[in-house]
């Protein structure tokens, strides 16, 4: 599925009432825009700032979205006010230029790399046996007897240990989301 389409889904079911929806797409939109704006302004804290707002500004604003436009278009305009408004607010007049709503969402792998950091931090929690036995198993491809093997374990235990990692690890992501 491509961005706008997921984007405008997550949208148009926010906007059905579908909380989680409302605030998934809040979530996926605020990495785009801290990059959008990381790359026009450098103050991180500006940065964060300019991202809550604009977050803000579509929630509020989000009853203005016509479901049978791009969601991306009217995202990237309500992005583009907000760092306007704050460039006035600043006494600048730096160019903005106009660009197509692709530019805001080329990012370089945002999701992408927050899912692998997310997935490193999950896997420091675990005991290293653990860890090596849930790496060798579900990234590397070996069998749980291979894997097993290799840490001095047998296949049942190997089996019981990465149950018991991927139950922690579901776990900790449970209140991290929740």
């Amino acid at each position: 599925m491509s961005l706008e389409a997921r984007l405008r889904s997550l949208m148009v079911r926010g906007l059905d009432g579908d909380g989680a929806a409302q605030t998934e797409l809040l979530r996926a939109l605020g990495g785009y825009l801290r990059a959008y704006f990381g790359r026009r302004i450098g103050a991180a804290a500006e940065v964060e700032d300019l991202v809550q707002d604009t977050l803000i500004a579509v929630h509020f604003k989000r009853h203005t979205y016509d479901p049978g436009r791009p969601f991306l278009n009217w995202a990237y305009s309500v992005a583009r006010y907000k760092l306007m408004d704050h460039f006035r607010r600043r006494g600048a007049r730096p160019e903005a230029p106009i660009e197509s709503a692709e530019a805001l969402f080329a990012v370089d792998d945002i999701a992408a790399r927050d899912a692998s950091q997310d997935l490193a931090r999950l896997l420091a929690a675990l005991p290293a046996r653990q860890r090596s036995l849930l790496l060798d198993v579900k990234i590397t491809g070996l069998s749980v007897q291979e894997a097993a093997a290799k840490v001095g374990m047998s296949e049942g235990a190997g089996k019981v240990s990465i149950h018991r990692a991927m139950k922690a690890m579901s776990r900790r992501v449970g209140r991290v989301d929740g």
